[in-house]
């Protein structure tokens, strides 16, 4: 097992520090805590099998952009259908 920092980690998987710190916090992650020149350091242990667990887990900003697109097709069908229907209604009363 070898031991990576929070920040290396971080970037390796494309997080953010904070995401990374709520996966040590919540026991996702193996960690473990040394005392370095009179301060903490936090070490994750970093495994290849429960590594490939995580990367199902881990939720790529390409799926959030994906989903977040379509929801906004959508939105956008219903206001154009809107829209049509109000210019419609008006043709008719002119």
């Amino acid at each position: 097992m070898e031991r990576i920092t929070i920040k290396a980690y971080a970037v390796k998987h494309k997080l953010s520090i904070f995401n990374v710190m709520k996966m040590v916090k919540s026991g996702k992650v193996k960690s473990e805590v040394f005392n370095e020149k009179g301060r903490e350091v936090t070490y994750i242990l970093f495994n290849e099998e429960a590594e490939k667990e995580i990367i199902e887990q881990i939720v790529s900003m390409e799926q959030k952009d994906d989903l977040m697109f379509s929801e906004e097709i959508k939105f956008l069908r219903k206001e154009i259908q809107l829209l049509k229907e109000d210019v419609a209604e008006l043709k008719k009363r002119l």
